[in-house]
């Protein structure tokens, strides 16, 4: 068999279905299943704070750990990432659903989260369609890194009213107005409640700091649930959560009178949802494991989100906190998260009552603490020392985030990215080619390269062309002409990087020899693809082009056709 048969694509080898469990070994079970345990007791806790930030029961937390981690486990390509929800996605869904009660005078949020969390995923399978992964991949880091301090400040300001034991701000109350609102109520604050929100958040940074490999969210819920059952708490004023209904999620059905509402929300979650988790599957992926497809967790992802909305599930994704908790506690394969949803499973079928007796207070420590762990200052000014432009986007798509939502934030991070790929696009794509010694020819210019040859001008160019650069680099090729004295005889233009042409580019390409035949010189065109080829034939003016010997493979063939080798 020769060497071409036997390289097989990645995609074709690892298969659609079951890519991480497919060739699954005994071995792995005791760490899968162990690491699944151990990540469930941190990963529950946080679903269920994030259903909180979304304005939903928590239960709802519960069936997002359900049936999105059993479709990624099948589909997914990341071993290690847990596949729940984000608190970026929760924030998202809580603006969405407003928005839906709002435009649709809906009073059944549940409805609405179904509605949202089917277009989510039907989205991405969309863009699994259309192969959009790599396009949505371009999304900067930078952006990121603003969406997600956004997200935490969002997130910290709505929990504050529950760590004070204060009624909580309408529904849809800005970053600013919340701090207001609580400021201003500061008085009514339950000295009880402020006292185990404390304790809460300091046992979880403690834990975190000294004994990371302990569930520390696990053991703050079990400490809240056992002081509110044996002390006096509950008569001080210290809120517990709603009551946790005991049993699965029933089958609801999608409410067609929101898709409209909840559309624009649906794609900036499906897009942060595809960034966060495809983000976090890579972070933890070892060197022994399989590049992660982007376009296949489109696919996973979507299916999560379809199959699980029917459950009252929230729009599926991974985080890097999930994603980090797995890895940690071990887990070799997606068998963790199948673990990780019979737990769920169990929990909501025989711990809902236990859950009940949960204070607002502790879920609110939960959720604060992970909040404020996305404001990352470093990674600003790491952004501030390396690229202060992508600085500047990352605090304005922040700033954005917290006073105009977080929509508006994703939003406005993707246009001034967008801007920036432009303008990156729009810079000329040339650079000049250098003799060796040998008579080898390299863009890279060394000591001993010989003397440019007399009356040619040798360029290469160094990317692809495209409607947004064509213009920048032919002008930068015709300034390079006029720029030596005396002005080149012929112009050699090195084109091995271009692989497709469109109309725009030949266009730029013939008026580029227009301008050269103005200024008294003759181009060729130097190793330009078969297929760009191909395409450009069928113009008039490249057919004439290529028929007067201007088209060659090499810049030596085209020396010759010059007549300036022998």
């Amino acid at each position: 068999m020769s060497e071409r048969q036997t390289v097989v694509p990645e995609r074709t080898r690892r298969g659609w279905f079951f890519p991480t469990i497919r060739e699954y070994q005994r071995s792995m079970l005791q760490a899968d299943v162990l690491g699944g345990l151990t990540a469930s007791a941190v990963i529950l806790p946080q679903a269920m704070a994030y259903a909180t930030i979304a304005g939903l029961p928590v239960q709802i937390g519960l069936y997002t750990c359900m049936l999105p981690a059993v479709v990624y486990a099948l589909l997914g390509g990341s071993r290690a990432l847990n596949v729940s929800t984000t608190s970026t996605i929760a924030t998202l869904t809580a603006s969405s659903l407003l928005a839906a009660s709002t435009a649709a005078e809906s009073a059944e949020p549940v409805r609405d989260l179904v509605t949202l969390t089917l277009i989510v995923g039907v989205l991405l399978i969309l863009a699994r369609l259309f192969r959009l992964g790599s396009l949505v991949e371009n999304v900067s880091e930078a952006t990121l890194i603003g969406i997600r301090a956004g997200t935490g400040l969002t997130i910290a300001a709505t929990q504050l009213p529950k760590l004070l034991g204060i009624a909580a701000p309408p529904s849809g109350t800005g970053f600013f107005e919340t701090l207001g609102y609580t400021v201003a109520h500061l008085v009514g604050a339950n000295g009880a409640t402020v006292v185990l929100s404390a304790a809460s958040i300091a046992l979880l940074l403690l834990i975190a700091r000294f004994f990371a490999r302990i569930p520390g969210a696990l053991i703050v819920v079990v400490v809240g649930i056992v002081l509110m059952a044996f002390t006096g708490l509950a008569g001080a004023g210290v809120a517990l959560i709603a009551p946790v209904p005991s049993g699965l999620p029933g089958i609801q059905l999608p409410d067609v009178a929101a898709f409209g509402a909840v559309l624009p929300s649906a794609i900036a979650i499906a897009i942060m949802a595809f960034l966060e988790s495809i983000s976090a599957g890579r972070s933890v992926r070892t060197s022994d494991e399989p590049d992660i497809d982007a376009d296949q967790e489109l696919l996973a992802l979507g299916a999560a989100s379809v199959i699980s909305s029917f459950t009252q599930a929230m729009p599926a994704g991974g985080g890097f906190s999930q994603a980090a908790v797995s890895r940690q506690a071990g887990v070799r394969t997606q068998v963790a998260s199948l673990t990780t949803a019979v737990i769920a499973v169990l929990v909501a079928l025989f711990l809902a009552p236990v859950l009940s007796d949960l204070p607002q207070a502790v879920l609110g420590s939960l959720v604060i603490v992970a909040a404020v762990g996305l404001v990352k200052v470093r990674d600003f000014t790491r952004l501030a020392r390396i690229s202060p432009v992508e600085a500047w986007l990352a605090l304005a798509t922040a700033v954005v985030a917290v006073t105009a939502g977080l929509l508006a934030g994703v939003v406005t991070g993707v246009l001034i990215t967008l801007v920036l790929v432009l303008r990156e696009l729009n810079q000329p794509q040339v650079a000049p080619i250098y003799r060796r010694a040998s008579g080898a020819w390299s863009i890279v210019s060394q000591p001993g390269d010989q003397p440019p040859l007399a009356a040619v001008l040798p360029l290469h160019l160094t990317s692809g062309l495209y409607t947004a650069n064509i213009k920048p680099t032919t002008r930068a090729v015709v300034s390079a002409v006029q720029a030596l004295t005396p002005m080149p005889a012929i112009v050699i233009f090195e084109v091995a990087s271009l692989p497709h042409m469109s109309v725009t580019v030949l266009d730029g390409l013939r008026d580029l020899e227009a301008s050269l035949v103005g200024l008294g010189c003759t181009l060729y065109l130097v190793g330009l693809p078969e297929r760009a080829v191909d395409a450009a034939c069928n113009s008039e003016w490249f057919a004439g082009f290529e028929g007067a010997g201007h088209l060659q493979p090499t810049i030596d063939a085209a020396l010759k056709a010059a007549g300036r080798l022998t």
